[in-house]
């Protein structure tokens, strides 16, 4: 399972941040990884890196299945680690939801 990381110009893209993500996607998404061939992962600062707000950090998580569409979920929060880490249980439950839907044709 391959994962892409894409921050925007006020989330600084560095090494650590790219295996703390990776780290994430992969603990709560292995059990899918058969079906995944990868999963993009987009974080912005809504607010920018000048201004301050509850829930300003997005996480939108988009996987994309083998031979299917690919599906996205987001989540915000107030530091990147909550944001991502909803986002990955969104996905998680959404994957749920439609292998199972798959797997049921």
């Amino acid at each position: 399972m391959k994962v892409q990381l894409n921050t925007d110009a006020n989330i600084e893209g560095n090494e650590a941040l790219s295996q703390q993500v990776e780290a994430i996607i992969n603990n709560t998404l292995d059990r899918f990884s058969q079906h995944i061939t990868r999963v993009e992962v987009h974080l912005s600062d809504e607010n920018s890196s000048e201004k301050f707000g509850a829930n300003d950090k997005r996480c939108l998580i988009e996987v994309r299945l083998a031979n299917h569409q690919p599906i996205a979920v987001s989540d915000q929060g107030q530091i990147l680690q909550q944001s991502i880490s909803g986002a990955a249980e969104k996905m998680k439950k959404l994957l749920d939801t439609t292998i199972g839907k798959l797997r049921d044709r």
